[in-house]
């Protein structure tokens, strides 16, 4: 499988040092702002999120998208995940850094 195309996973975080660039995170779903979903990241930042399907508050989502500033995303691809994604919901943020450091890409450096 050809990964080379697939956005780098992003925390609160490192989404500062991938702006303008595609990502993917994910987010539990705190409050839907008239079409901009609000969630907060693996790593306890508030991050918007533009062009998002409609997700129950409290659920768990997954967001390819661009981001547009260090706290927001433009989704192109979201993924409800449900309420129940919470067993696995720390350690996400642990392994954006472990990725991200281990395969370092030329603009997170």
């Amino acid at each position: 499988m050809d990964a080379s195309g697939l956005p780098a996973f992003a925390n609160g975080e490192i989404l500062k040092t991938m702006v303008g660039r595609r990502v993917r995170t994910v987010v539990q779903v705190q409050h839907n702002e008239g079409g901009v979903l609000v969630g907060q990241s693996t790593d306890g930042h508030q991050l918007t999120i533009r062009g998002a399907t409609d997700v129950p508050v409290s659920h768990f989502m997954e967001v390819f998208g661009t981001a547009e500033s260090d706290q927001s995303i433009c989704a192109e691809v979201c993924t409800d995940f449900g309420n129940s994604f919470g067993e696995i919901w720390r350690p996400i943020s642990c392994s954006c850094l472990v990725l991200n450091n281990r395969y370092m890409i030329p603009w997170t450096m």
